[in-house]
Protein backbone atom coordinates (compact mmCIF):
# COMPACT_ATOMS: atom_id res chain seq x y z
CA UNK A 1 0.00 0.00 0.00
CA UNK A 2 3.01 2.48 -0.17
CA UNK A 3 4.60 1.90 -3.28
CA UNK A 4 2.88 4.67 -5.79
CA UNK A 5 6.72 6.47 -5.38
CA UNK A 6 8.37 4.01 -6.77
CA UNK A 7 6.02 2.06 -8.54
CA UNK A 8 7.98 1.68 -12.79
CA UNK A 9 6.54 -1.51 -14.10
CA UNK A 10 2.50 -2.85 -15.08
CA UNK A 11 1.76 -1.91 -11.65
CA UNK A 12 1.97 1.90 -11.92
CA UNK A 13 -1.31 1.32 -14.42
CA UNK A 14 -2.75 0.48 -10.34
CA UNK A 15 -0.85 2.57 -8.12
CA UNK A 16 -0.27 5.59 -10.02
CA UNK A 17 -0.31 5.91 -13.90
CA UNK A 18 2.88 8.60 -14.08
CA UNK A 19 5.34 5.44 -13.50
CA UNK A 20 4.09 3.69 -16.69
CA UNK A 21 6.27 6.64 -18.40
CA UNK A 22 9.64 4.86 -16.80
CA UNK A 23 8.97 1.77 -18.47
CA UNK A 24 11.47 1.00 -21.21
CA UNK A 25 10.34 -1.57 -22.76
CA UNK A 26 6.73 -2.93 -22.83
CA UNK A 27 5.19 -5.67 -20.03
CA UNK A 28 2.38 -7.43 -18.66
CA UNK A 29 1.45 -8.32 -15.23
CA UNK A 30 -1.33 -10.22 -13.70
CA UNK A 31 -2.64 -11.09 -10.26
CA UNK A 32 -4.77 -12.43 -7.72
CA UNK A 33 -5.64 -11.80 -4.54
CA UNK A 34 -7.39 -14.58 -1.89
CA UNK A 35 -9.09 -12.41 0.44
CA UNK A 36 -11.90 -12.56 2.88
CA UNK A 37 -14.50 -14.63 3.20
CA UNK A 38 -13.50 -16.49 0.29
CA UNK A 39 -13.89 -13.44 -2.03
CA UNK A 40 -10.47 -12.46 -4.44
CA UNK A 41 -9.86 -9.82 -6.63
CA UNK A 42 -7.69 -10.18 -9.78
CA UNK A 43 -6.09 -7.82 -11.74
CA UNK A 44 -4.06 -7.20 -14.77
CA UNK A 45 -2.49 -4.62 -16.54
CA UNK A 46 -0.10 -4.36 -19.65
CA UNK A 47 2.20 -1.18 -21.03
CA UNK A 48 3.48 -0.15 -24.67
CA UNK A 49 5.81 2.68 -24.30
CA UNK A 50 6.55 4.35 -27.81
CA UNK A 51 8.23 7.80 -28.95
CA UNK A 52 11.64 7.03 -27.60
CA UNK A 53 10.50 5.67 -24.20
CA UNK A 54 9.05 9.17 -23.09
CA UNK A 55 5.59 7.86 -23.53
CA UNK A 56 3.52 5.46 -22.54
CA UNK A 57 -0.12 3.47 -23.24
CA UNK A 58 -1.58 0.60 -20.68
CA UNK A 59 -4.74 -0.92 -20.12
CA UNK A 60 -5.89 -2.64 -16.80
CA UNK A 61 -8.49 -4.62 -15.61
CA UNK A 62 -9.42 -5.75 -12.02
CA UNK A 63 -12.40 -7.65 -10.69
CA UNK A 64 -13.85 -8.19 -7.76
CA UNK A 65 -16.60 -10.55 -6.11
CA UNK A 66 -17.92 -14.60 -5.34
CA UNK A 67 -20.24 -16.95 -7.24
CA UNK A 68 -22.98 -19.10 -6.14
CA UNK A 69 -23.97 -17.62 -2.63
CA UNK A 70 -27.23 -19.16 -1.04
CA UNK A 71 -30.31 -16.60 -1.18
CA UNK A 72 -32.04 -16.85 2.47
CA UNK A 73 -35.32 -15.07 3.69
CA UNK A 74 -36.91 -14.55 6.82
CA UNK A 75 -39.50 -16.96 5.47
CA UNK A 76 -37.07 -19.71 4.39
CA UNK A 77 -34.09 -18.69 6.56
CA UNK A 78 -32.45 -22.42 5.41
CA UNK A 79 -32.50 -21.32 1.93
CA UNK A 80 -34.82 -21.03 -0.87
CA UNK A 81 -32.47 -22.98 -3.29
CA UNK A 82 -32.09 -19.81 -5.28
CA UNK A 83 -28.18 -18.96 -5.75
CA UNK A 84 -26.70 -15.14 -6.25
CA UNK A 85 -23.43 -13.56 -7.50
CA UNK A 86 -21.34 -10.29 -7.11
CA UNK A 87 -19.16 -8.99 -9.74
CA UNK A 88 -17.52 -5.73 -9.31
CA UNK A 89 -15.34 -4.88 -12.26
CA UNK A 90 -13.34 -2.02 -14.05
CA UNK A 91 -11.87 -1.37 -16.88
CA UNK A 92 -8.97 1.31 -17.64
CA UNK A 93 -7.07 2.52 -20.40
CA UNK A 94 -3.84 4.56 -19.34
CA UNK A 95 -2.01 7.64 -21.19
CA UNK A 96 1.75 8.43 -19.75
CA UNK A 97 4.41 10.77 -20.40
CA UNK A 98 7.57 11.77 -19.19
CA UNK A 99 7.48 15.49 -19.08
CA UNK A 100 11.82 16.19 -18.26
CA UNK A 101 14.08 13.44 -16.53
CA UNK A 102 12.68 14.50 -13.56
CA UNK A 103 8.87 14.43 -13.84
CA UNK A 104 6.73 12.52 -15.63
CA UNK A 105 2.49 12.60 -14.99
CA UNK A 106 -0.23 9.97 -16.36
CA UNK A 107 -3.90 10.04 -16.25
CA UNK A 108 -6.50 6.76 -16.09
CA UNK A 109 -9.91 7.00 -17.72
CA UNK A 110 -11.83 4.14 -16.33
CA UNK A 111 -15.39 2.22 -16.36
CA UNK A 112 -16.68 0.68 -13.50
CA UNK A 113 -19.57 -2.25 -13.57
CA UNK A 114 -20.99 -3.33 -10.18
CA UNK A 115 -23.59 -5.83 -10.63
CA UNK A 116 -24.98 -7.47 -7.02
CA UNK A 117 -27.41 -10.32 -8.36
CA UNK A 118 -30.05 -8.91 -10.11
CA UNK A 119 -28.83 -5.16 -9.30
CA UNK A 120 -26.36 -3.24 -11.13
CA UNK A 121 -24.66 -0.21 -11.56
CA UNK A 122 -22.51 1.37 -13.93
CA UNK A 123 -19.93 4.59 -13.18
CA UNK A 124 -16.95 6.51 -15.60
CA UNK A 125 -14.15 7.54 -13.14
CA UNK A 126 -10.31 9.08 -13.84
CA UNK A 127 -7.19 8.52 -12.02
CA UNK A 128 -4.40 11.27 -12.28
CA UNK A 129 -1.20 10.68 -10.88
CA UNK A 130 2.04 12.57 -11.23
CA UNK A 131 6.27 11.22 -10.48
CA UNK A 132 8.89 13.18 -9.62
CA UNK A 133 12.54 11.88 -8.80
CA UNK A 134 15.41 13.57 -7.90
CA UNK A 135 18.59 12.82 -5.55
CA UNK A 136 19.16 13.66 -2.10
CA UNK A 137 22.69 13.75 -0.69
CA UNK A 138 23.26 11.32 -3.27
CA UNK A 139 20.92 9.14 -2.63
CA UNK A 140 17.43 8.40 -4.79
CA UNK A 141 14.20 10.32 -3.85
CA UNK A 142 11.07 9.90 -5.50
CA UNK A 143 7.37 11.85 -5.18
CA UNK A 144 4.20 10.76 -6.37
CA UNK A 145 0.45 12.53 -5.70
CA UNK A 146 -1.97 10.09 -7.24
CA UNK A 147 -6.05 11.71 -7.45
CA UNK A 148 -8.20 7.93 -7.75
CA UNK A 149 -11.71 7.72 -8.78
CA UNK A 150 -12.75 11.34 -9.64
CA UNK A 151 -15.95 10.28 -11.97
CA UNK A 152 -19.77 10.23 -12.02
CA UNK A 153 -22.02 8.87 -9.00
CA UNK A 154 -23.39 5.36 -9.51
CA UNK A 155 -26.82 4.47 -9.48
CA UNK A 156 -28.18 0.94 -9.41
CA UNK A 157 -31.24 -0.90 -11.34
CA UNK A 158 -32.94 -4.15 -12.31
CA UNK A 159 -35.36 -6.82 -11.66
CA UNK A 160 -33.82 -7.07 -8.37
CA UNK A 161 -35.87 -2.97 -7.80
CA UNK A 162 -38.86 -4.87 -9.32
CA UNK A 163 -41.56 -5.42 -5.91
CA UNK A 164 -45.47 -5.64 -5.72
CA UNK A 165 -47.03 -4.67 -2.38
CA UNK A 166 -50.95 -4.38 -1.76
CA UNK A 167 -52.84 -1.56 -0.11
CA UNK A 168 -52.00 -0.66 3.37
CA UNK A 169 -54.82 0.32 5.70
CA UNK A 170 -54.99 3.52 7.60
CA UNK A 171 -53.71 3.73 10.97
CA UNK A 172 -56.76 2.28 13.02
CA UNK A 173 -58.41 0.57 10.08
CA UNK A 174 -58.84 -3.13 9.78
CA UNK A 175 -56.71 -4.55 7.22
CA UNK A 176 -58.29 -4.28 3.47
CA UNK A 177 -58.38 -7.02 1.10
CA UNK A 178 -56.28 -5.62 -1.95
CA UNK A 179 -54.78 -7.06 -4.95
CA UNK A 180 -50.75 -6.22 -4.86
CA UNK A 181 -49.84 -3.67 -7.47
CA UNK A 182 -47.08 -3.84 -9.53
CA UNK A 183 -43.95 -1.00 -7.61
CA UNK A 184 -40.31 -0.80 -7.84
CA UNK A 185 -37.86 0.18 -5.34
CA UNK A 186 -36.28 3.87 -5.44
CA UNK A 187 -32.78 3.93 -5.14
CA UNK A 188 -29.71 6.97 -4.77
CA UNK A 189 -26.75 7.20 -6.43
CA UNK A 190 -23.81 7.67 -4.48
CA UNK A 191 -20.48 8.82 -5.41
CA UNK A 192 -17.39 6.59 -6.43
CA UNK A 193 -14.57 6.93 -3.20
CA UNK A 194 -12.16 9.32 -4.55
CA UNK A 195 -8.85 9.15 -3.15
CA UNK A 196 -6.19 11.73 -2.28
CA UNK A 197 -2.81 10.26 -2.16
CA UNK A 198 1.12 11.39 -1.48
CA UNK A 199 3.75 8.82 -1.51
CA UNK A 200 7.57 9.48 -0.52
CA UNK A 201 10.02 6.72 -1.52
CA UNK A 202 14.15 7.65 -0.13
CA UNK A 203 16.73 5.17 -0.92
CA UNK A 204 18.49 4.57 2.43
CA UNK A 205 21.36 2.67 0.65
CA UNK A 206 22.33 2.68 -2.94
CA UNK A 207 24.78 0.30 -4.79
CA UNK A 208 25.92 -0.92 -7.83
CA UNK A 209 23.56 -3.53 -8.00
CA UNK A 210 21.01 -2.78 -4.52
CA UNK A 211 19.16 -1.05 -2.79
CA UNK A 212 17.53 -0.39 0.35
CA UNK A 213 14.94 1.88 0.29
CA UNK A 214 12.06 3.46 2.68
CA UNK A 215 8.58 3.82 1.33
CA UNK A 216 5.35 5.80 3.10
CA UNK A 217 2.02 6.85 1.55
CA UNK A 218 -0.78 9.15 2.99
CA UNK A 219 -3.91 8.61 1.61
CA UNK A 220 -7.39 10.51 2.43
CA UNK A 221 -10.47 8.98 0.91
CA UNK A 222 -13.67 11.13 0.90
CA UNK A 223 -15.82 8.68 2.39
CA UNK A 224 -13.66 8.01 5.11
CA UNK A 225 -11.09 8.80 7.37
CA UNK A 226 -7.46 9.42 6.52
CA UNK A 227 -4.64 6.29 6.56
CA UNK A 228 -0.84 5.99 6.13
CA UNK A 229 1.46 3.39 5.30
CA UNK A 230 5.09 2.86 5.93
CA UNK A 231 7.81 0.16 4.50
CA UNK A 232 10.89 -1.35 3.40
CA UNK A 233 11.99 -2.86 0.25
CA UNK A 234 15.44 -4.40 -0.36
CA UNK A 235 16.11 -5.14 -3.55
CA UNK A 236 19.22 -6.66 -5.46
CA UNK A 237 20.13 -7.25 -9.11
CA UNK A 238 21.86 -10.57 -10.95
CA UNK A 239 22.46 -12.36 -7.81
CA UNK A 240 26.28 -13.68 -7.84
CA UNK A 241 26.37 -12.74 -11.65
CA UNK A 242 23.62 -14.23 -12.42
CA UNK A 243 20.24 -13.66 -14.25
CA UNK A 244 18.48 -13.64 -11.27
CA UNK A 245 17.14 -10.51 -9.00
CA UNK A 246 15.54 -10.80 -5.82
CA UNK A 247 13.17 -8.48 -3.72
CA UNK A 248 11.48 -8.37 0.10
CA UNK A 249 9.52 -6.11 1.08
CA UNK A 250 7.83 -5.70 4.50
CA UNK A 251 5.47 -2.65 5.49
CA UNK A 252 2.42 -1.77 8.12
CA UNK A 253 -0.76 0.53 6.96
CA UNK A 254 -2.94 1.65 9.41
CA UNK A 255 -6.53 2.48 9.06
CA UNK A 256 -8.18 4.97 11.16
CA UNK A 257 -11.83 3.95 10.67
CA UNK A 258 -10.75 0.08 11.65
CA UNK A 259 -8.74 1.48 14.90
CA UNK A 260 -11.60 2.82 16.67
CA UNK A 261 -11.25 1.35 20.08
CA UNK A 262 -14.50 1.11 22.51
CA UNK A 263 -14.33 1.92 25.89
CA UNK A 264 -13.89 -1.62 27.09
CA UNK A 265 -11.82 -4.07 28.83
CA UNK A 266 -9.44 -5.90 26.60
CA UNK A 267 -10.13 -9.20 25.02
CA UNK A 268 -8.37 -12.06 23.20
CA UNK A 269 -9.29 -10.02 20.15
CA UNK A 270 -7.26 -7.13 20.93
CA UNK A 271 -4.14 -8.69 19.69
CA UNK A 272 -5.73 -9.59 16.77
CA UNK A 273 -6.43 -6.11 15.93
CA UNK A 274 -3.36 -4.40 16.56
CA UNK A 275 -1.54 -6.57 14.21
CA UNK A 276 -3.63 -5.32 11.58
CA UNK A 277 -2.48 -3.94 8.56
CA UNK A 278 1.07 -5.57 8.72
CA UNK A 279 2.12 -7.32 5.81
CA UNK A 280 5.15 -8.68 4.05
CA UNK A 281 6.51 -10.36 0.62
CA UNK A 282 8.93 -10.55 -1.73
CA UNK A 283 9.93 -11.30 -5.38
CA UNK A 284 12.09 -13.15 -7.96
CA UNK A 285 12.49 -12.20 -11.52
CA UNK A 286 14.54 -13.86 -14.18
CA UNK A 287 15.94 -11.51 -16.80
CA UNK A 288 17.87 -11.94 -20.50
CA UNK A 289 18.80 -9.14 -22.77
CA UNK A 290 14.87 -7.58 -23.13
CA UNK A 291 13.21 -10.42 -21.50
CA UNK A 292 12.27 -10.96 -17.96
CA UNK A 293 10.10 -12.94 -16.21
CA UNK A 294 8.83 -12.41 -12.24
CA UNK A 295 7.21 -13.61 -9.84
CA UNK A 296 6.15 -11.68 -6.50
CA UNK A 297 4.06 -12.80 -3.70
CA UNK A 298 2.71 -10.30 -0.41
CA UNK A 299 1.33 -11.90 2.49
CA UNK A 300 -1.34 -8.96 4.39
CA UNK A 301 -2.65 -9.29 8.14
CA UNK A 302 -6.10 -8.34 8.41
CA UNK A 303 -6.37 -8.64 12.00
CA UNK A 304 -9.51 -10.78 13.09
CA UNK A 305 -10.17 -11.32 9.61
CA UNK A 306 -7.59 -13.22 9.15
CA UNK A 307 -4.50 -13.51 6.76
CA UNK A 308 -4.52 -12.56 2.82
CA UNK A 309 -2.57 -13.43 -0.19
CA UNK A 310 -1.83 -11.97 -2.98
CA UNK A 311 0.35 -13.22 -5.88
CA UNK A 312 1.19 -11.62 -9.39
CA UNK A 313 3.26 -12.72 -12.00
CA UNK A 314 4.71 -10.54 -14.86
CA UNK A 315 6.45 -10.51 -18.32
CA UNK A 316 8.44 -8.38 -20.04
CA UNK A 317 10.08 -7.53 -23.61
Amino acid sequence: SAYSAIANDPSALYYNPAGAALMSRPGILIGTYDYIADTRYSWGGVVFPFDGGSKAFGAQFGTFGFKDQPVYTAGEPDGTGATYDVSETFAGLTYAQNFSDRFSAGVTAKFVSDNLGDASGKAFAVDFGTSFHAALNGHPVRFSFTLANLGTNIGYNGNALNSTAGREPLPGDDPVPGIPQPSRLRTKAFPLPTTFRVGLAYDLLTANSSRLTVLSDFNQPNNNKAGFSGGLEWSSKNLGGSPFSAAVRGSYTYYAANNVKPATLPTAMSDEENLQGLAAGGGLSFGQGTFNLSLDYAFKYMGILGPTHFVSFGLGW
